[in-house]
């Protein structure tokens, strides 16, 4: 691990940077994705983020943290060290921190609210996590528990969950780490799940997760991730904005320059009931169809959505709402909100004014990585010019260094052939299961060349995706051709 500076200045490091906070998600499954839309670690540009997040570690039933994807992440059993890997891009910028997300939505909620119910299961879990990320050097946790009190959850959850941030927050601190959350931006879920006070008095950060307001759950289209609500917007919807997702957590006590604004990198997506109707508000009952790379239907990343573009798709401006969408009548019916190159800049100007430590994004690895519609990961840079008013240039990187001749000369390791494939284990890694989509296979490559397995179960409403290789709710799932037969009605 990376030396440290003392405590304080740790933290002022990470957060008082007076150009602002640029925080990226990455999806470690976007390395199971097919052709261009395959995303690895080391396609990971280290000098647009200050932070980068790796999503995501578990929760084990010993409440300890708990690896989800071990081939992937962990050097054991002749893995892919996605770990260290992800560390090792601090040697490119040494100004770049690293941080472990633990939870998702995918994980549920009913775990964390069994650990978060006592002193002792707590202290299990800061324990166990503190122990991962120094081992692997990462320089944080982000908590991200959705939601507390929700999905499965405990009314003590809402006190459990500040309980749970005290104790991470005075271990890590103690070991010069930092602590962020991921938090919800829906109204409902802030009013029932957190006491706003208690969370600011014990994070360093907070990214407000301002997108999925709307989504293939609703019988018509919307924008996911609107800056200002729509003037059709009644009832609820008026809440279903970043604007007023903002203002709420600061009006509850938050310091705005502790809040980093959310920005999808990625579409929601329905398929339109009537090619005649095909603005806001159009009935729309089923998901769009899922991308050549997500492969999740009722959504599309940013890299799928520009390069529908390319080939066509007609983008649509509507004065009503300063984020656009793209539609093809000749794709499915295929309808996507989204944010562009001005709306990022847009949101972007909206959080400086606002005070707010930076931007967040998910996920980097669907940005235009690529540069296919133009410079490669264009939204992340236009938010980050935006806020700073700054061209990015690299972080400094660390001093090469000269190889002592009398040094031990470490042999490289000789990894064993992969196995063939069996009725389980297709390749190491996840694999899915065709008889039964409430779980998943982990298969991992063991000394003697054979495959150790796993059962892993996903969250109670969700089904196992063996396109995109995630625990995914139902109707999304159910809306593949040909998948989860025994599943599916």
């Amino acid at each position: 691990m990376k030396l440290l500076l003392p405590l304080l200045g740790c933290l002022a490091l990470s957060l008082s940077l007076t150009e602002g906070v640029m925080v990226c998600y990455y999806g470690s499954w976007a390395v199971y994705r097919q052709g261009d839309g395959k995303f690895d670690i080391e396609d990971i540009d280290p000098n647009i983020c200050t932070h980068l997040i790796f999503g995501f570690a578990g929760l084990g039933y010993d409440n300890k943290i708990r690896v989800l994807d071990p081939w992937n992440e962990l050097c054991d059993n002749y893995g892919k060290c996605g770990y260290d890997r992800f560390n090792a891009l601090k040697k490119k910028n040494t100004n770049l921190v690293t941080i472990l997300a633990v939870g998702g939505w995918n994980e549920g909620s009913a775990k964390y609210s069994k650990m978060a119910a006592s002193a002792a299961t707590r202290k299990i879990f800061v324990d166990s996590s503190v122990e991962l990320l120094k081992e692997h050097g990462f320089d944080g946790l982000d908590m991200d528990w959705e939601y507390p009190t929700q999905r499965g959850g405990a009314p003590e959850d809402k006190e459990n969950f500040i309980l749970l941030l005290k104790d991470l927050k005075e271990a890590l601190h103690a070991n010069g780490m930092m602590l962020t959350a991921a938090v919800s931006a829906g109204k409902g879920t802030i009013d029932e799940a957190y006491d706003i006070p208690g969370i600011a008095e014990h994070l360093d950060m907070a990214n407000l997760m301002t997108y999925d307001m709307h989504g293939d759950w609703d019988p018509y289209t919307h924008h996911q991730s609107g800056l200002y609500a729509h003037p059709d917007d009644t009832g609820d919807n008026v809440y279903f904005n970043q604007d007023f997702a903002v203002r709420y957590w600061l009006d509850k006590g938050f310091p705005a320059n502790k809040l980093s604004q959310g920005v999808p990198l990625y579409g929601r997506c329905w398929t339109l009931d009537s090619p005649d109707q095909h603005g806001f508000y159009a009935p729309a009952h089923q998901p769009g169809p899922g991308g050549k790379y997500t492969e999740e239907p009722g959504m599309l990343g940013y890299n799928e959505i520009c390069e529908g573009i390319l080939s066509g798709w007609t983008v649509v401006h509507d004065p009503a709402m300063h984020e656009p969408y793209v539609y093809s009548l000749k794709d499915g019916n295929v309808w996507c909100s989204y944010d562009d190159e001005p709306s990022a800049k847009l949101k972007a100007e909206y959080a400086k004014e606002k005070g707010l430590a930076g931007m967040m994004v998910w996920s980097i690895d669907t940005d235009d990585f690529k540069g296919k519609c133009g410079r490669k990961f264009a939204l992340i840079k236009t938010l980050v010019e935006t806020f700073t008013g700054n061209v990015i240039t690299p972080g400094p990187t660390l001093p090469p260094t000269t190889r002592d001749p009398d040094a031990t000369h470490t042999e490289k390791v000789t990894r064993p052939p992969t196995p063939p494939p069996d009725e389980v284990c297709k390749a190491p890694g996840i694999n899915a299961d065709p008889d039964n989509c409430h779980h998943y296979w982990l298969c991992s490559i063991n000394a003697e060349g054979k495959y150790d397995v796993t059962s892993e179960a996903c969250a109670e409403g969700t089904l196992f995706n063996p396109m995109s290789h995630l625990c995914d709710w139902e109707h999304v799932v159910c809306a593949l051709d040909g998948v989860c037969v025994n599943d599916c009605p």
